[in-house]
């Protein structure tokens, strides 16, 4: 039996929060974390990023900041090749097998299999160092995901019992290549709660292959469509999904 990773996590003051890195599978994973004012142990939820985005986006802190200011501890990761962990070449190579109609040449799906492993390891660590924090309440755990955020936060929620209540945004079915598709996770995150945002107009993300990741989870779910294409999730759609995930934390 091999020897568990050592866990290598540490946190630096920085504006508007801390910066945090951990290892996972030898490769290190570059994070933030948002606290709320007043003192803890606070929820944590977990936000992750869509296609080439990244921690950092000014996006994100759009999403992230309100919840913050209700009382949630955010944590916010790089995924594979993306922000800090950016690579030009490999970056666009794996976003060609990420789509409906994407390549599905052996390289792409190869390298695809390594970036959702090396996904689902990044957010355990860090779920781990995390919840490590005296600020941090570890049996009060959600994610919330947007478009390749929902798609990896699938598996990752299915296979991560910690978590409690997840919201994924803008995901899909068929988008992945097999069998690392969200429609083959999904429904592992039963019976914990799941909400699905989706957009009607979405250009990414076919109305067909959001209702088969929807019919692919199991009880409880709820289902919440807004106007606007993938890139212009309405306000009213970030507020559904902080209330969902308020609610079932506590918060």
């Amino acid at each position: 039996m091999s020897t568990p990773e050592p866990l290598s996590f540490w946190t630096e003051p920085r504006p508007g929060g801390f910066r945090f890195e951990v290892t996972s599978r030898g490769d290190w994973v570059p994070g933030r974390l948002f606290l709320p004012e007043g003192a803890g142990p606070f929820p944590l939820i977990l936000v992750q990023h869509g296609a080439g985005s990244g921690k950092d986006d000014p996006v994100m802190d759009t999403v992230t900041d309100p919840w913050v200011r209700g009382g949630a501890a955010v944590g916010r990761i790089d995924f594979p090749l993306h922000g800090e962990r950016d690579d030009p070449k490999l970056t666009a190579q794996a976003l060609a097998a990420l789509a409906e109609d994407g390549s599905r040449e052996s390289q792409d799906l190869g390298l695809w299999a390594d970036i959702h492993r090396q996904a689902v390891s990044d957010l355990r660590r860090s779920l781990d160092a995390l919840t490590s924090l005296e600020e941090i309440a570890g049996d009060r755990v959600g994610y919330a995901g947007f478009s390749l955020g929902a798609i990896l936060g699938a598996a990752f929620c299915a296979e991560e019992p910690r978590v409690r209540v997840a919201a994924l945004a803008l995901g899909g079915a068929g988008l992945a290549p097999e069998p690392h598709d969200a429609a083959s996770s999904i429904g592992r995150l039963a019976p914990r709660p799941v909400l699905f945002v989706n957009a009607r107009d979405d250009e990414r993300v076919p109305a067909a292959r959001a209702e088969q990741l929807h019919a692919a989870a199991g009880e409880p779910k709820e289902v919440a469509w807004f106007e606007g294409g993938h890139g212009g999730l309405p306000g009213a759609a970030l507020k559904r999904m902080w209330r969902f995930l308020a609610e079932h934390l506590a918060i």
